[in-house]
């Protein structure tokens, strides 16, 4: 049957229609229908094209602005801020087939957490059980890596689970146990301390010493460790570790430590922290999430 639409649509032009559908026995109004569907086809292929093209701006506009970090999720609700009514699996469609996606080069990693020693390990008091909705309830605390011509540069952090904001973090060249007390003293300050709290990290040796855990006694925190080896028992810290990797560290090359501690203050401070759309938090920022937050606390 395609093969006899495809010869009356070429040969109507040179013979009536009425005629070509009896030769080949089929009805004019069957072809009609079929010439309809077809064109209704087209034009709405041709709505879909121009609507897409209307698109790809903005999405190569909010791609720039998210540092070429952002896949279709993220641009997804920069659209819908926008104004623009369109479904997620379009934005993905448009950007695969213009190739606007996030470009990554792993590089090698070192090991950061020293489990073997005999100091004794706090209890798992969270049990991956991370969600909460008060700031001040849970801080999740981790180092990483970063790689540099100079050497490592190691940065430790310290996360809100609640807003998911970065409220503490240092970088050095060691990853002794001051980086991690410089890290914690800086959420301290920001927050103040919060008898209570509980602070969750995994039982490295920096964690597990006497100078950090003095400093948690001294703030009325009550800490807590992952199991050996389950990396799980601190998935959001590893996720804000993932995230700065992917977004930042595996685009570029840093000559020196300096270079990347400039990089990585300017991703945690001005883009994490305060641009960035967090999935766990209905796609806002950091500080949209924690200012929603004590505004409801202080109503």
């Amino acid at each position: 049957m395609t093969n006899k639409r495809a010869f009356v649509t070429a040969q109507k032009a040179q013979y009536a229609v009425s005629t070509l559908c009896k030769t080949l026995k089929i009805s004019r109004g069957w072809f009609y229908g079929f010439r309809a569907s077809q064109l209704a086809r087209d034009q709405r292929n041709a709505d879909r094209d121009d609507r897409d093209l209307e698109l790809l701006p903005k999405i190569r506009t909010f791609f720039k602005a998210s540092r070429k970090c952002y896949g279709s999720k993220r641009i997804h609700q920069d659209l819908r801020a926008d104004g623009e009514v369109v479904s997620e699996r379009r934005v993905a469609r448009i950007m695969k087939e213009n190739k606007v996606s996030p470009r990554l080069n792993k590089k090698r990693k070192p090991v950061t957490t020293d489990s073997n020693h005999k100091m004794s390990p706090s209890p798992n008091l969270l049990e991956q059980e991370f969600h909460c909705l008060t700031p001040n309830t849970v801080w999740l605390a981790d180092i990483t890596y970063i790689d540099t011509d100079e050497g490592w540069l190691y940065l430790a952090g310290v996360k809100d689970m609640a807003s998911r904001e970065i409220v503490g973090w240092a970088m050095e060249d060691h990853m002794r146990a001051e980086l991690c007390c410089d890290a914690l003293t800086m959420a301290l300050g920001r927050r103040g301390p919060v008898p209570g709290l509980v602070h969750h990290s995994d039982r490295g040796s920096q964690y597990a010493g006497i100078e950090y855990r003095k400093l948690i006694k001294n703030a009325g925190l009550t800490q807590s460790m992952s199991r050996k080896g389950e990396c799980l028992d601190n998935a959001p810290m590893e996720s804000f570790f993932a995230s700065l990797k992917k977004e930042l560290v595996h685009r570029q090359r840093f000559k020196t430590r300096a270079q990347a501690k400039a990089a990585i203050f300017e991703y945690i401070e001005v883009f994490y922290n305060r641009q960035r759309r967090h999935s766990g938090i209905n796609y806002k920022t950091p500080k949209q999430a924690f200012e929603n937050m004590t505004w409801k606390m202080a109503a």
